[in-house]
């Protein structure tokens, strides 16, 4: 059996190794147990198309080191874990590699059969992200894992749309939606980007019926006009209140349309009148909806126009601006044309500009939803972290509109809808229908529709844990969850849409605290995309540098709400923080054994007799812990990882084991015992401070130190440290003290250029308290400032002659120059310096004698020639005076 660590840090020979042992072990698992505080983190169920990237790891770096530490401090802590199915990019996959492999379309395979292949296809790739996450660590309740199509979130997503449908909250009605003429689907309003782009403003005179001049209009989008079907005015727009109740012509078409007065116009805003097309605008679909105007629609649901364009029909949409436009031209319609700033609306999926359409839809009565979630968080029960988010919660639930929740795919939770094809009569059901209860007829069909997949992950927080079973122990138990980890892009698509289905249905809030992370952008500062080609594998990285690394550079580099910037440089460093913890714990289990590997004996804890350095560790840990742990619970990760790197590398690395190493090396039993003793205390702790942060290499390192008494089977089930009160003297300025001494000895020789290997004598002028730190330190100030002599007095000695010194408070230090310097060495590197200064003065002197050179070099090139010669004239002549001082030194 190995007894220590191999000599070179591979995190490849024991990740995935450990992951192993704690999955199968059931270390992840959460116990209800009474005795406990639960607290829960639900996973955002990441896309079952979706391969790991930066984005997910940062995710999920940030998820585990909190419930890595909840676990350590006692509390019974589950992270739920689970998939999404993703309607609309599942479906486009499975679309794509039907059509690839057999030529078919989903429609030419039928329903039954596509979803038997969406099925299959999930299976196939669904688990492959599970995969990948487990290569970073996540210490994830596997046990519990959950998929929003599964049998148990089905049966949540059929009962909480029956009770909204029961309750008035859900319709089915013809509005006004967004389309995606790729996708074939409706849209939410947050399901479509908006950006701002270059575009026109067509200015189109509209004759008037009776033969007068008409009215002009502006319009971005001329394909639309063939479902004109009003121009509106602002009544107060004294330029069009005698055209109010005339009709205008269609221009080319002359289908008479009427002027009609509505607020919503802007006068200020281009002609200050507006075409009415409510078949293709929201705000034209409100003014027809007070008007009671007929609505036509011209573009359908593929983006080609209909008969009501006319010849045009069967034309895409901008096939038909550009010829629609150009006959208008030509007719002598078009007055003007304006190049602006358009604002624009795309699917979030397949980036097509979205096309607004009538549509028959089901949606969600959103006002009386958001008013409850819009209370939770102004009372305290939800809080955002940093709390400036919260603006963007209750803008989008104060502003929020009817929710379409249809969707016109296959793939998904279907519309729990029946309808009679005889009577027409349409019944909401929690289980099938087959029998219509108003006719009879047993000639019933399910609605076609599916939902949005964002109306099952609302649910995410109680349908995972058992709900609608209200008396299911683990929701009893883990609801509501603890912090909710997630980016600050999806507060609208998902936080508020919890919040509002988790107070509807559970009656309060579904986490305490919402914690926003950034984006993970490349080292220029940019967003990680395919089209930059910046993207980077955080499977590649770990291949690489191993998990730990990833983790530690995204947490330590990761503030409440920020982005961070991703760089190979900082894994490399975060890399080498953990070789560094890795070599200084392989010396301490080196120094723990004998030469059989068996554990040399250790002080007892109860009588050992620590040393200054002992008690001064034992401040610094107890500090830094304090410190940590706070940081930790307002989750302030990098401020925790900082500290703990600086408690690991400076503290216990760089100076106590440097300072103990006599101890081990040449003290008396006792002396030895209680080194090994602190050392073994002091690595502990280290380890479990760093645990959540790099959970592999700390439990590789924990299973080759000696086992306490009462320990568990893994580090991670080990507690969070607690550090007693005790009286540590004045160890600690002790130990500062020989720290601030050995420092200004150390810089004393850098600037002498005097090497290590050489001994000297340094002599130390203080009183008081000052005076005796010294003395207590003396040992460590001789060892570690390579010292042979060291000599405390109260004032300066006048007899030292030259010297080189340093000021520190309280303490004045002084080393005889002669001890510093090798004379020999010095006047034989300073003649070398005088030859070669020679050289350049005479090559300077000759250059600028040269008439060649300075009648023809630029002024500029002159003068600093002239400046090199006087450089080197002086250093020279620094060099000759110096090389008779030390001359006389070797006689």
């Amino acid at each position: 059996m190995q007894n220590n660590l191999p000599k070179n840090y591979d995190p490849k020979s024991y990740e995935d190794r450990i992951y192993q042992e704690w999955e199968e072990s059931g270390a992840f698992t959460a116990e209800r147990d009474p005795k406990k505080k639960p607290y829960t983190v639900l996973m955002p169920p990441p896309n079952i198309t979706g391969q790991l990237h930066m984005g997910h790891a940062l995710d999920q770096s940030l998820q585990d080191v909190l419930i890595r530490f909840k676990r350590m401090q006692g509390y019974s802590a589950l992270w739920l874990p689970g998939t999404d199915h993703a309607s609309i990019a599942t479906e486009v996959k499975v679309v794509e590699k039907i059509k690839a492999e057999e030529g078919k379309t989903k429609e030419e395979l039928g329903r039954e059969e596509f979803l038997r292949r969406a099925w299959a296809w999930k299976e196939q790739y669904g688990g492959r992200i599970d995969t990948q996450i487990r290569k970073l660590g996540s210490s994830c309740d596997w046990s519990r894992e959950r998929f929003t199509m599964d049998e148990q979130c089905n049966s949540a997503v059929v009962e909480h749309f029956c009770r909204l449908y029961e309750k008035g909250l859900i319709y089915k009605g013809k509005r006004l939606i967004n389309w995606c003429p790729v996708c074939g689907s409706a849209l939410s309003d947050i399901e479509v980007e908006h950006e701002d782009k270059a575009g026109k403003y067509w200015y189109f005179r509209y004759p008037g019926a009776d033969g007068s001049e008409g009215i002009t209009v502006a319009t971005s989008r001329p394909e639309t006009m063939f479902a004109d079907v009003a121009i509106a005015v602002n009544p107060s727009d004294e330029r069009y209140k005698d055209m109010v109740g005339k009709t205008v012509l269609l221009p080319l078409v002359n289908r008479e349309i009427p002027i009609i007065a509505d607020p919503y116009p802007d006068p200020e805003k281009g002609t200050g009148a507006v075409k009415i097309t409510p078949s293709a605008d929201p705000n034209d679909f409100e003014v027809g909806q007070r008007h009671g105007l007929e609505i036509i629609e011209c573009i359908d649901e593929e983006a080609k126009m209909t008969e009501a364009a006319g010849k045009y029909q069967g034309m895409d949409r901008y096939e038909c601006r550009r010829a629609w436009v150009a006959d208008l031209d030509a007719a002598g319609y078009l007055v003007k044309t304006e190049d602006m700033i358009i604002p624009t609306g795309e699917c979030y999926r397949c980036h097509t500009v979205v096309e607004p359409r009538i549509s028959n839809q089901w949606f969600v009565k959103m006002k009386p939803l958001a008013e409850p979630a819009l209370e939770i968080a102004r009372n305290g029960q939800l809080n955002f972290v940093p709390d400036r988010f919260e603006k963007i919660y209750f803008h989008w639930l104060e502003e929020i509109k009817d929710w379409c929740i249809s969707r016109q795919l296959w793939w998904g939770h279907r519309i729990p809808a029946y309808y009679c094809e005889d009577c027409g009569e349409m019944i909401v059901s929690r289980t099938p229908v087959t029998k219509c209860p108003k006719c009879g007829s047993e000639r019933m069909h399910q609605d076609e529709d599916v939902l949005d997949t964002w109306f099952s992950s609302a649910l995410w927080p109680f349908s995972t844990l058992g709900w609608p079973n209200t008396e299911s122990e683990d929701l009893k138990y883990f609801y509501p969850t603890g912090t909710l980890v997630t980016g600050y892009d999806i507060i609208f698509f998902w936080v508020a849409r919890m919040a509002f289905a988790s107070v509807d249905e559970m009656g309060e809030s579904p986490f305490k605290y919402v914690l926003i992370h950034g984006l993970v952008r490349d080292a220029q500062g940019r967003k990680m995309s395919k089209s930059l080609g910046n993207g980077i594998d955080p499977l590649e990285v770990i291949d690489k540098y191993g998990a730990d690394a990833l983790r530690f550079m995204l947490l330590s580099g990761i503030a409440p709400g920020s982005d961070i910037r991703y760089s190979d440089d900082k894994v490399e460093a975060a890399r080498n923080f953990a070789n560094k913890l890795w070599n200084a714990s392989r010396f301490v289990i080196m120094n723990l054994q004998d030469e059989n590997g068996e554990f040399l004996p250790m002080a007892d804890p109860s009588s050992a007799k620590l040393k200054d350095e002992d008690l001064w560790l034992y401040t610094r840990i107890k500090e830094s812990l304090a410190e940590v742990t706070a940081n930790m619970e307002k989750f302030e990760f990098a401020l925790a990882a900082a500290k703990i790197y600086d408690l690991t590398w400076d503290v216990f690395c760089d100076w106590y084991i440097e300072l103990v190493k006599p101890r081990l090396w040449n003290g008396s039993d006792e002396d030895k015992q209680t080194a090994r003793y602190a050392l073994v205390w002091a690595l502990r702790d280290i380890l479990r401070m760093l645990h959540p942060f790099m959970p592999f290499i700390t439990e590789e390192i924990w299973s080759f130190l000696p086992k306490a008494e009462g320990a568990k089977q893994f580090l991670m089930l080990e507690s969070w440290p607690e550090m007693p009160d005790f009286d540590a003297g004045e160890s600690r300025e002790v130990i500062e003290t020989a720290q601030a001494c050995i420092k200004a000895i150390r810089n004393i020789r850098a600037e002498a250029d005097a090497p290590q290997s050489k001994k000297l004598h340094a002599f130390f002028v203080a009183s008081g308290k000052e005076a005796e730190y010294l003395a207590a330190a003396k040992e460590h100030i001789m060892s570690l400032a390579g010292l042979e002599g060291m000599s405390i007095a109260g004032e300066a000695d006048d007899t030292l002659g030259e010297t080189m010194s340093a000021a520190l408070p309280g303490i004045q230090i002084y080393v005889p120059l002669d001890e510093l310097v090798d004379y020999k060495a010095e006047l034989e590197r300073l003649k070398k310096e005088q030859e070669r200064l020679t050289k350049e003065v005479a090559r300077a002197e000759a250059k600028l004698a040269n008439e060649a050179f300075t009648s023809k070099a630029p002024a500029a090139v002159i003068e600093k020639e002239r400046a090199k010669l006087d450089n080197f004239r002086d250093m020279l002549e620094k060099t000759n005076s110096r090389i008779p001082a030390v001359e006389a030194k070797l006689r």
